[in-house]
């Protein structure tokens, strides 16, 4: 019996030379509308679908193989006699091997069309094909992915397909269709939390190791979102490590809170130092200023343009990446004198509504931490100046960004004490303050649930408070602010981040 191939690609990069390969084994070619046009018009012997199942393509080629000719010729294990003959009795021949791409619905579900015109971009028959030649592995080669030419190809020209490659093809198509699937479940659902969770993930690149050279690493893009860290542009430097990713996130996301010219440095995941300025050198000189000895190894983020002065500072120390908008072409000659300081171009805000967190049998699902504050509420009987007041909004939005207990204490547009990851809230408070000298304004991530926060704060000159509220003790906390002099704000969210 002649053995056949079904062929429907929409990618048709090397496809020719793959046919005429078969071609050469003396395997027929079948093909559908555009990819038979396509064959045909570059001199591959090819047979066109409704030659098999004498129905004509329909409904703008919305139907073209969903036929039974078609699926019982995938379908049937050559096996069986009872499948073979049920072949017989309807004249219908095997195809032993699929090579089918899908639409490219994950780049047109990020474009700029119609929600109608997406939907013409889900793929039907193809998945259909792919799904029954996956199921009959055994008897049916099924291709979909066209790097994978070449390896049956090489197959082929030592023998037969092996049960080892077909089974890992077939393996392959349904890991394919689950990420098509659930792009497809993604777009038409809408929905944040749905009933059944399924991601849609690409692997983009293999990581050296993860958090620690004894564990396996990799970097998975969202196909159906242009997030920050899936779009941006590496313009120098070795690729970047499982912690440097982290970072990086947390880093960007960092400076893409403010409006004003803003810098963070950051390091193991928790901002080291971080300021606005005038512009981008002034808060990068601010933010260095915080903590220059935390910063050796770290991670650099700007919200706006690097200039050539601001690249010569960043060279003068060492860091593991750099991460911008915009860089100019002087600056970016500066820092590629650098040849491992990985410098990012960074194409898109944080834009993923949700965060992701895997536990051993289960996923974590929330919303992300875009609610800023509530309410401003003055609960003591001084009130906060203006001064005091933009400081005390710059110090919570950089709370957020800070592992709890998170403490943030600034002066003049600067945190100049961080405190976190710890414990208990006086903790990172003394630590906030110890080197945050000349604070003038203290903010918390959550509600104190005794005064000594507002004490120690006093000790150090703190003039104002900024905290969620929400105590059982409040008013012991608003009793001490009151007897300190200290105003306090009360905003009625908290930004706990562990």
């Amino acid at each position: 019996m002649k053995r056949r191939a079904l062929i429907s690609v929409y990618d048709k990069d090397n496809v020719l030379s793959f046919c005429q390969f078969l071609i050469s084994r003396d395997i027929e070619i079948i093909s559908t509308g555009g990819t038979y046009k396509y064959l045909k018009e570059n001199k591959i012997a090819v047979k066109e679908i409704s030659e098999v199942t004498n129905f004509p393509e329909m409904l703008d080629g919305r139907v073209k193989t969903l036929h039974p000719n078609i699926h019982a010729g995938i379908l049937a294990i050559r096996q069986k006699t009872e499948h073979m003959n049920k072949l017989k009795d309807f004249k219908i021949d095997t195809i032993d091997f699929v090579v089918v791409n899908l639409y490219p619905f994950f780049e047109k579900v990020r474009s700029n069309i119609s929600f109608d015109e997406k939907v013409e971009f889900i793929d039907i028959g193809g998945p259909t094909m792919l799904r029954a030649a996956a199921k009959n592995f055994h008897d049916v080669t099924v291709i979909c992915d066209k790097h994978d030419y070449a390896r049956v190809q090489k197959e082929m020209e030592h023998g037969e397909v092996s049960l080892v490659l077909k089974q890992e093809l077939a393996g392959k198509v349904f890991n394919l269709m689950s990420a098509y699937d659930g792009a497809v479940a993604q777009f038409l659902l809408q929905q944040s939390f749905p009933e059944y969770l399924s991601l849609s993930y690409c692997k983009k690149q293999d990581l050296r190791y993860g958090e620690n050279p004894h564990q396996a690493g990799c970097f998975y893009g969202n196909t159906t979102l242009d997030g920050a860290m899936n779009t941006f542009q590496v313009l120098n430097g070795k690729e970047l490590s499982y912690n440097n990713f982290k970072d990086v996130d947390i880093a960007w996301k960092a400076v893409s809170d403010f409006e004003e010219p803003a810098c963070c440095a950051l390091k193991h995941n928790t901002p080291c130092g971080f300021a606005i300025g005038k512009d981008a050198h002034d808060a990068y000189t601010k933010a260095y200023q915080v903590d220059p000895t935390s910063i050796f190894g770290g991670i650099v983020s700007f919200n706006r343009k690097v200039t050539k002065d601001i690249a010569n500072e960043l060279v003068k120390i060492f860091l593991e990446v750099i991460a911008a908008p915009e860089y100019d072409d002087d600056a970016l000659a500066v820092l590629k004198t650098k040849k491992n300081l990985r410098v990012l171009k960074f194409l898109s805000q944080p834009k993923d509504p949700l965060m992701y967190i895997s536990v051993d049998g289960g996923m974590l699902v929330q919303s992300n931490d875009d609610k800023f504050i509530e309410e401003i509420k003055v609960v003591t009987e001084l009130k906060p100046s203006d001064a005091e007041l933009k400081d005390l909004l710059f110090a919570m939005r950089v709370v957020k960004f800070v592992k709890s207990n998170a403490i943030v204490v600034a002066k003049d547009g600067v945190a100049i004490g961080i405190g976190g990851g710890q414990v208990n809230r006086i903790w990172p408070t003394k630590d906030a303050l110890t080197r945050g000298k000349g604070a003038r304004v203290l903010a918390s991530d959550a509600f104190f649930p005794f005064r000594d926060v507002v004490d120690e704060a006093a000790k150090c000159g703190i003039k104002a408070i900024i905290q969620p509220g929400g105590s059982l003790r409040d008013q012991e906390s608003i009793d001490a602010a009151n007897e300190h002099k200290i105003a306090m704000i009360f905003t009625g969210i908290r930004h706990f981040k562990h």
